[in-house]
């Protein structure tokens, strides 16, 4: 007879085994199983995507999942995102526009060595009282009411196991999409190549400029996810705790074809073509390589996530965008949240077909909405202004709601959802509605702005509202406070992009900088409400803020960096 189970993980990556410690620590009595095809200790430094975590995934990992004295010990402290743009000649870093934090932010956030990471989290697991049956392959899942059947290859011999519940955390395996049938592709045609350095990398050495090298505190820039970027690319420098280095390429198709970065002889090619000091710094001989892979077309959609009929996926066996903004680990805390949630109601006895329902429309409506920030932005990445405008908008995005809404549960309080995701006229719908107008303002602006910067850094915490939103996203709120309090702050986002557009037409089209402006109609290319009693008036604290970040030597302050 088949083993059972409350819950089997079928993959223990990092997605199946932090469900299994969340599931856990939320119902100590639950039966886990988690079934894994390696057979044992994940290698130091395994060369898989997502070894930079942002605030949300930070969050669960140190809060939710209690790993705080862990990541502080043995991996690595993350001082943001970093940016070096195209400023024309690429051989010296201190030239170029940097984009990232002068000093620590106030929100901790983490780089991973995946390999050291997910065996600690095995180990951890199964101190909580989780089995892993390590070296097995799953082959099929068999559903029913009376509990899921899954049949798996273990040592050249077939296993069965019956679990209450199954979750596909097989990554692009994707058992059970493809079972079901509900793979779904995502129109984003971009790709990776990525690779290990054995040691540190720090690019602080890469210039003699004193001044430059001085500039910051040490390791600050080491400590950073870094990104070089140009037209339809970007190339990623992350520290392990291991004391290796990752190096990747992420490039749009359309612009970088796979087939000109798909070996790594093709990518050191590319790499000298396109960024000649990166070339010389982390492109050594073959030999020397940890690993080298390849994902063509990494982004992808999903038809389903939860149901109530007791499966589920995550991770990637689900959906994933671009890691640009290192949002993997993001999405696999919100999964696992979603998750954990209704695998733990389910077990106490509750009815969960509505919860069910909710949480899989809200995940799949998520996605789409997060989608604009990627599609079709990487042709923008060769142009600095654009970019700074960019990215601040998305970081006041991502740190105003999602952010906010997770370190306070409202991503499982319904009546947040509710509130947020339902109506027609729902403040998340507006939220996506504003996003997707300000991600084509900037496509809009592409045929009109090509002025290349130099010699200039640009903090995110010189904008006050950037500092409050980041400062803010872990203070808590009952359920009606955090309602208003997005509410505020999608108010101010408004504001914020009904700026931006301001500036951006009064450069294009000469239009005043003083008009009123209803941000859900802003465009360079149809009929801007500038009348209604929806078109906003200008905020003087907004206006200052907005005007940090503009380069132009009329509206811009004095450049830090020389």
């Amino acid at each position: 007879m088949a083993q059972q189970y409350d819950v089997i993980i079928a993959g223990g990556g990092l997605a199946g085994l932090t469900l299994s410690v969340q599931v856990k620590k939320m119902n100590p009595k639950a039966k886990v199983l988690v079934i894994e095809m390696r057979e044992n200790s994940a290698p130091v430094a395994a060369h898989k995507v997502g070894e930079s975590t942002v605030e949300l995934a930070t969050h669960y990992f140190r809060e939710v999942l209690g790993l705080k004295d862990y990541l502080e010990e043995f991996e690595l402290p993350k001082h943001g995102l970093r940016f070096f743009f195209n400023n024309g000649h690429k051989e010296e870093i201190s030239n170029r526009v940097e984009l990232g934090p002068r000093l620590k932010l106030p929100a901790p956030s983490h780089q991973l060595d995946r390999g050291t990471f997910e065996n600690f989290l095995a180990n951890h697991t199964q101190e909580l009282g989780t089995e892993i049956v390590f070296g097995a392959r799953v082959k099929d899942i068999n559903f029913s009411e009376d509990g899921h059947g899954v049949i798996c290859n273990h040592g050249g011999e077939e296993k069965r196991f019956t679990g209450r519940w199954v979750v596909d955390a097989t990554s692009r395996f994707s058992l059970i999409k493809r079972k079901l049938g509900f793979e779904k592709s995502a129109p984003h045609n971009v790709n990776a190549v990525w690779y290990r350095l054995k040691g540190v990398i720090d690019i602080d050495e890469w210039s003699d400029k004193m001044e430059w090298k001085t500039f910051l505190a040490p390791r600050l820039r080491y400590l950073s996810t870094v990104h070089f970027m140009d037209t339809g690319y970007w190339v990623w420098v992350i520290p392990l705790g291991s004391k290796n280095t990752s190096i990747g390429i992420v490039a749009d198709d359309d612009i970088h074809p796979f087939n000109t970065v798909n070996t790594y002889e093709k990518a050191v090619e590319w790499m000298h073509k396109h960024e000649p000091l990166c070339a010389s710094k982390i492109c050594p001989p073959k030999e020397e390589l940890m690993d080298f892979r390849v994902l063509k077309h990494f982004a992808h959609n999903s038809g389903r996530i939860y149901s109530s009929e007791r499966w589920a996926v995550t991770g990637d066996a689900g959906a994933f965008l671009d890691p640009f903004y290192s949002p993997g680990s993001d999405f696999i805390s919100l999964n696992n949240t979603w998750l954990s949630d209704l695998i733990t109601r389910d077990l106490s006895g509750e009815d969960i077909k509505v919860r069910a329902e909710i949480y899989d429309r809200t995940h799949l409506a998520w996605f789409e909405s997060w989608l604009p920030i990627y599609q079709d932005k990487y042709k923008l990445m060769g142009n600095t202004q654009i970019m700074v405008f960019k990215i601040f908008w998305d970081w006041a995005i991502y740190w105003s709601v999602p952010c906010l809404l997770f370190t306070n549960k409202g991503f499982t309080d319904l009546k947040v959802l509710k509130e947020l995701f339902v109506s027609e006229k729902s403040l998340g719908k507006k939220f996506g509605l504003l996003n997707k107008r300000v991600q084509d303002l900037f496509l809009q602006w592409l045929p009109y702005e090509n002025k290349i910067f130099s010699n200039r850094y640009i903090d995110p915490v010189d904008l006050d509202y950037l500092k409050a939103f980041q400062v803010g996203i872990e203070k808590q709120y009952n359920t009606n406070s955090l309602l208003a309090k997005v509410a505020e702050n999608i108010g101010l986002l408004e504001h914020i992009a009904a700026e931006l557009f301001r500036r951006i037409s009064h450069e294009v089209k000469g239009t005043p900088l003083d008009i009123k402006v209803n941000p859900y109609t802003i465009s360079l290319t149809e009929e801007v409400d500038t009348t209604s009693e929806n078109a906003l008036s200008r905020k003087p604290e907004i206006i200052n803020d907005v005007a940090k970040m503009w380069f132009y030597e009329s509206l811009v302050p004095e450049k830090e960096v020389s």
